[in-house]
């Protein structure tokens, strides 16, 4: 099974890049998956050096082959929809120049997401909507959709331009969350160059079942995360609808960024569901199961971790993570062979 196993280095990007990649290396990892730009800085992708000098790109790829790895995917997520001036256009922006450098370096794929806009045209503030059951949110999914579509051809057009391929995180607080708003956006735009990043933590904590999402989106499905999540005892109380979240202090070592002035909030001490290191929810078997229906839709796909395991260390949670891949893999190995 040569499915290309690896990890996203948002986790490492207090090591510089060579350290990182070193880490991944020792621990029988292969692709690698870098940021460069929308909510995380890109410490590990110089993006504007490496648009203007072809010397450069070739020098940055010779790091990744010196250790026998491979760049299989650049990260851009963000909010390129969000109608707050400082965050939707620099996203946005960040996104077209992301892919004008995937080209460049010859990486096929740019992972983002589908970002959501306002509830209308004088919206301040995006606004996602959960359940349309009130005929007035199907008016604001009008407009929405009508939105994305718009910005979305142009992607996609701008993919084609550069023979690369944008692969969506289904994430919700987007207007893509699901197989469905996924094909319902690909529909829409006719797009050939758009298609889904399989991260299947978020598909989990929804209820959803994350084999038969690609088996549901087949060829649409062009890249992957390992990214596991567990249901936890607040889920009896909260739903996994929960806004239980609470701001973080300004001074708060530590702080993500989602847009300038704006930071992810700190989760209940009793969540409804969490990220866990890959192995920690769903058990070796689940995982052989996850990559046996990824290799059938492309055996060569890039299946990059990515580790958000608050319970362990960004190194202890990626080696471990890393370990249950690997036997994942093997196992699938062993079953087909």
């Amino acid at each position: 099974m040569p499915l290309k196993l690896g990890a996203y280095t948002a986790c490492l990007h207090d090591r510089p890049l060579e350290d990182a990649l070193d880490f991944l290396r020792d621990n029988g990892l292969t692709s690698v998956e870098v940021n460069t730009g929308g909510f995380l800085p890109a410490p590990h992708c110089p993006v504007d050096l490496l648009l203007s000098s072809a010397d450069a790109r070739r020098d940055y790829l010779a790091l990744f082959a010196a250790r026998g790895m491979e760049l299989t995917g650049l990260n851009c997520n963000g909010n390129p929809l969000n109608p707050l001036p400082g965050v939707g256009p620099k996203h946005a922006e960040d996104l077209r120049r992301t892919i004008r450098l995937a080209g460049l370096l010859g990486v096929k794929n740019v992972v983002t997401m589908s970002g959501t806009p306002g509830s209308d045209p004088d919206a301040k503030y995006p606004s996602w909507v959960v359940n349309p059951w009130d005929g007035v949110y199907m008016d604001v999914l009008d407009y929405q959709w009508g939105v994305a579509a718009e910005f979305w051809t142009e992607i996609d057009a701008l993919a084609r331009a550069n023979d690369v391929r944008v692969a969506i995180e289904m994430h919700p607080h987007n207007l893509v969350f699901s197989p469905v708003t996924l094909k319902k956006l690909v529909e829409l735009t006719g797009a050939t160059n758009v298609g889904a990043e399989m991260d299947p933590s978020h598909l989990m904590w929804q209820g959803m079942d994350v084999v038969a999402c690609i088996r549901e989106l087949g060829p649409l499905v062009f890249h992957a995360a390992a990214k596991d999540a567990m249901l936890c005892p607040g889920v009896d109380v909260r739903g996994v609808l929960d806004t239980s979240f609470a701001r973080v202090p300004a001074d708060a070592p530590g702080k993500v960024p989602t847009g300038i002035g704006f930071w992810c909030n700190a989760w209940p001490e009793n969540p409804a569901w969490k990220f866990v290191a890959v192995g920690i929810g769903h058990d070796t078997a689940y995982w052989a199961e996850f990559l046996a229906a990824l290799a059938e839709v492309d055996p060569d796909m890039a299946v990059n971790i990515e580790h958000e395991d608050t319970a362990y260390s960004q190194t202890e949670g990626l080696a471990l993570a890393a370990e249950n891949l690997l036997a994942a893999a093997a196992e699938l190995r062993s079953a087909v062979g």
